[in-house]
């Protein structure tokens, strides 16, 4: 025998989990998680209910209260929940709902007679959720009379109360608190249930939802009349290239031949914009997260009856290849909500459907749809088609450019060697090291003398660099200099925009500096040479900025020298000072020469010395503001820049070179 004691398997080693253990030892089967996502889903599953009593049009206001000590009462104006004894099944109701999993009122939707279209229909989520609680307090209006329950960890307390009870309206109010024994996580985030709540507005229109957080005090309601078409609108905020469209409608079929016919009832909403742009998927309210077949069948029909129109109306070049859906989403705005009296999720959790039906019923029904508004609204189709082909051109010209970009940048690791004029340090701990940025080959030259050598290294920029805000990407990675910074730093580059996703190769642990600083001449020529190279990295690597990595390198404007020391002044009025301080002395005040005139000892002392230099953080404080003032004096907005100069100019007088 060994030191571990050997176990049996054997007839009786075979157990079952019996009453509210069926949940509360294994919450991941029946809500996907035993973490917070999986009591967020416990919330839903009686949230649904009251939402298809909504939509069988009893009651239209959904009340939701997130209590201070993380319990949640959620209270509708139903019929409330049936809770007599029930002949037919030997039980009372109320055992059936909240004690009984696979019960409910929702079996025999597909007959038509009672929830046709229903979010819930299962039978698990009132006793699920029910059993994973640490107390629900249960109380319901109906046919005259109170009904009171209280459940304490899957366990009635005190049985059916039952008092004659004049009320306003019917309706269930349903108090519970997740219990920590269940899940690692109960406390659901103010934000979780703003999104739900939006969501379900959006998609059962004319019902009202109520959010009253206890903590904050605050209280919030969620309606749209006219359901995903007003959600469209709010999405696309006037600024679409196309007006937002709405289509409307039903099919019968199965997914089988062997299965029964069901009822599909769709709606579909969409726009084409090019600041925005969302899919969202519905089905009997639940939000598909992951699509499944209306997924299938948006990507299908938009991509078949654009193509045809492009190749229709000659849109396409000679042997240009066939759109894709990419091209489409990318400035697409669409909701989907569709119902079935009969859905096949891939989970409880209904974060996506599969029946065969839907997809081919979603999949016909918009093509036919598309073909329509394509011939209705010719001035919108064209819109929609050329902006589809940028967007098909754009992705192609970025997995090109994406290619070179690779090639250009791979073996990074002989960078010293492979980038002109570089001059590395000799650390390699990336805690320390320090690149300068420095303008041309004279200030390469002082700086080099001047610096560090161990930790402080040198890239020269050569010329005025390619503005980077107003180049494409194409042009952008055909700049040698541009791609040797981009070497040099080594983290490669960031793409944020949705046209050029490929081009992403971003990765913030392989940048090889702790402080990337730009210095260059105080002078009008050194100011825009920092301005595009910030602009550069502004638009290649953001998240440098974002990561406060990025400096510049303040340079004296004047040199004074008194009895034979010299002092520094960074401005006129640090010039001043100096020179009331030593009033009465002879001093020789002396304009600071470029950088590449200053002696070894000087750069050092002013500009590279970590003890005595200038550097000023480059921050993401006022991210719009900064991109703003790019735009206007370096992009593409002429009237704003001639506008600006026509308010600011003045300013700048001092500035200008009229010799």
């Amino acid at each position: 025998m060994s030191a571990k004691q050997k176990k049996n398997y054997d007839n009786e080693s075979i157990t079952s989990l019996k009453g509210a253990d069926r949940v509360r030892l294994r919450p991941a089967v029946i809500f996907g998680s035993d973490g917070l996502e999986g009591c967020q889903h416990s919330f839903f599953e009686i949230l649904s209910n009251s939402i298809d009593e909504a939509r069988e049009g009893h009651g239209n206001i959904i009340k939701v209260t997130r209590h201070s000590d993380l319990s949640i009462t959620i209270e509708d104006q139903g019929r409330g929940i049936p809770m007599e004894y029930n002949p037919k099944e030997g039980r009372y109701n109320w055992e059936l709902v909240f004690c009984e999993l696979y019960a409910g009122g929702k079996y025999a939707n597909h007959t038509g007679e009672n929830y046709e279209f229903a979010l819930g229909l299962n039978g698990l989520g009132a006793c699920a959720t029910q059993y994973s609680s640490e107390w629900m307090d249960v109380t319901v209006f109906r046919d005259g009379y109170k009904y009171e329950l209280r459940f304490e960890k899957g366990n009635n307390v005190g049985g059916l109360k039952k008092t004659r009870c004049d009320y306003e309206h019917t309706g269930t109010i349903q108090r519970w608190k997740p219990d920590k024994e269940v899940f690692t996580d109960i406390n659901i985030p103010v934000e979780y249930f703003r999104d739900v709540l939006k969501k379900q507005a959006v998609v059962n229109a004319g019902v009202v939802f109520e959010f009253f957080d206890e903590e904050s005090g605050t209280k919030e309601t969620y309606v749209y009349e006219n359901g995903i078409l007003d959600y469209v609108h709010e999405l696309d905020g006037g600024k679409g290239f196309t007006q937002p469209r709405f289509f409307e409608g039903s099919a019968r079929g199965r997914d089988r031949k062997d299965k029964p016919e069901y009822k599909v009832k769709m709606q579909i909403a969409f726009c084409f914009n090019n600041e925005v742009n969302t899919i969202q998927y519905y089905h009997n309210s639940s939000w598909l997260e992951y699509g499944g077949s209306p997924d299938k069948a948006v990507k299908a029909a938009f991509v078949a009856e654009l193509d045809k129109y492009l190749r229709n109306n000659n849109k396409y070049n000679k042997n240009e290849s066939k759109i894709t859906f990419t091209d489409i989403e990318d400035s697409l705005i669409l909701i989907t909500n569709t119902f079935s009296s009969m859905t096949s999720y891939e989970n409880q959790t209904k974060k996506a459907i599969n029946n065969k039906f839907i997809q081919e019923a979603i999949t016909e029904f918009l093509k036919e749809q598309l073909e329509v508004y394509f011939i209705e609204n010719k001035e919108e189709a064209d819109k929609i088609a050329q902006q589809v082909l940028v967007n098909k051109r754009s992705r192609e010209s970025a997995e090109k450019a994406r290619i070179n970009v690779r090639k250009k940048l791979s073996g990074s690791m002989d960078i010293s060697t492979r980038v002109k004029k570089f001059v590395d340090c000799r650390s390699k701990d990336v805690s320390i090291r320090e690149l300068y940025i420095v303008e041309g080959d004279s200030a390469l030259g002082s700086v080099k003398m001047g610096r560090d050598s161990n930790f402080q290294a040198i890239m020269p920029v050569r010329g005025k660099i390619l503005n980077c805000l107003k180049a494409e990407y194409h042009h952008i990675f055909k700049s040698e200099i541009i791609t040797d910074l981009i070497k040099v730093l080594g983290c490669g580059v960031e793409i944020r925009s949705k046209h050029a996703k490929g081009l992403n190769s971003f990765d913030m642990d392989n940048l090889k500096w702790s402080k990337i600083i730009i210095c260059t001449d105080a002078d009008v020529d050194g100011y825009q040479i920092r301005t595009l190279i910030l602009a550069m990295l502004y638009r290649l690597v953001p998240s440098l900025i974002e990561h406060g990595k990025v400096f510049i390198a303040e340079s004296p404007l004047f040199e004074i020298i008194v009895n034979g020391k010299s002092y520094f002044a960074y401005n006129e009025q640090e010039k001043s000072e100096l020179l009331n301080r030593f009033k009465g002395k002879k001093v020789v005040v002396q304009r600071s020469k470029g950088l590449g005139e200053n002696d070894p000892e000087m750069m050092w002392e002013t500009t590279m010395n970590p003890e005595t230099r200038r550097l000023i953080k480059v921050t993401p404080d006022d991210a719009e503001l900064t991109q703003k003032y790019f735009d206007i004096l370096l992009g593409d907005n002429l009237q704003g820049r001639k506008e600006y100069i026509q308010n600011h100019g003045h300013e700048y007088m001092d500035l200008i070179d009229v010799s």
